[in-house]
């Protein structure tokens, strides 16, 4: 974990072992020495998991433990000094509801606890970034990350030098560099769950999509493999899209137009509560009929609005349909 050494671990071990485990974060805190902790130490604790084992969410934890480390300092300053504290005159139990109660707040998303266990660990612990989408990811893609790798048995890679392929992922790591000519390119890497893959954009298409070469952003790449046969091969980017670029609908069914008729008025009160850019659909069943209400009813999907209309209409009645990659690349 950054920033927290072999020193502090053995005095974490030792002081466990010598008086049972760690009840709170208070606890934690105030039986571990000032010399071993400090205040970077304790919030990457908390942002690895390693105190999920006690109370209180990671967010709450983030929230309170700088004043926990502040009181328990300034405590101990006084008993230097000799001074007598609120505390010292009132016993234990009443004490206790002085302590820093936790906020009453809700976990992190988990996009942000991910984030924070990638920063202090280097590695994702409690999942992937790319978990969320890996319906989406998968069906859009022709090649994994992992088929750029090197056989140890064949000494080739699954992808071949000059094939034309599709990969989906996350940008880790991006640089930026500029050619002979002082025209600028990028390499960056592309993360899915399988392994990483390094991208190179030159100076014609770095123009177009630099402003989607943000770190953390997902994206689908389109290129041509760049591989000699000796080392991990590469990807030459000729077209790139953002999974959240990627047009989607939502279909909503009902029985049939007299189910959708009685519910129209209804349904439309609640769309002009999400202002975006996705088409509703609607689908009659006994009919069979399809119907796409104009751009203007179109919504924002995010997981609010979602989740209203499925508590509305029915889990499963209403289903959130991607726009074939393929089509998209036409376009681009």
């Amino acid at each position: 974990i950054k920033s927290v050494g072999k020193n502090v671990i053995e005095k974490l071990v030792e002081e466990r072992q010598a008086h049972g485990p760690f009840t709170s974060l208070k606890d934690f805190i105030y039986r571990m020495d000032n010399k071993e902790l400090n205040k970077r130490i304790v919030e990457n604790l908390i942002k690895s998991g390693a105190l999920d084992s006690i109370p209180g969410n990671r967010k709450q934890k983030l929230m309170v433990y700088a004043e926990l480390m502040e009181r328990k300092n300034k405590e101990e300053k006084n008993e230097i000094a000799g001074q007598i504290s609120l505390f010292d005159l009132i016993e234990p139990e009443a004490a206790a509801q002085f302590d820093t109660p936790f906020p009453n707040v809700e976990e992190y998303e988990k996009d942000i606890l991910l984030a924070f266990e990638k920063e202090v660990l280097g590695i994702y612990i409690s999942g992937h970034p790319m978990e969320a989408c890996e319906e989406l990811w998968r069906k859009n893609v022709t090649a994994i990350t992992t088929d750029f790798y090197l056989d140890e048995e064949t000494g080739q890679t699954k992808v071949r030098d000059g094939a034309y392929v599709t990969i989906g992922g996350m940008i880790s790591a991006r640089s930026v560099k500029a050619t002979k000519k002082n025209q600028m390119m990028a390499f960056f890497t592309v993360e899915d769950l399988t392994g990483s893959v390094e991208v190179i954009v030159f100076p014609q298409n770095y123009e177009i999509y630099r402003p989607m070469l943000e770190t953390d952003r997902k994206v689908f790449v389109r290129g041509r493999v760049n591989s000699d046969g000796e080392n991990q091969a590469k990807l030459i980017c000729e077209k790139l899209i953002p999974f959240d670029e990627i047009p989607r609908e939502v279909w909503i069914q009902f029985a049939d137009k007299a189910a959708y008729a009685d519910a129209e008025e209804g349904l439309f009160q609640m769309l002009s509560s999400s202002d975006g850019d996705s088409r509703v659909v609607i689908y009659l069943a006994r009919e069979r009929g399809v119907k796409r209400l104009p751009p203007s009813r179109n919504v924002m999907i995010d997981e609010e609005t979602l989740a209203e209309l499925q508590k509305k209409y029915g889990q499963s009645n209403v289903k959130v349909v991607e726009k074939s990659i393929e089509n998209l690349w036409k376009m681009h």
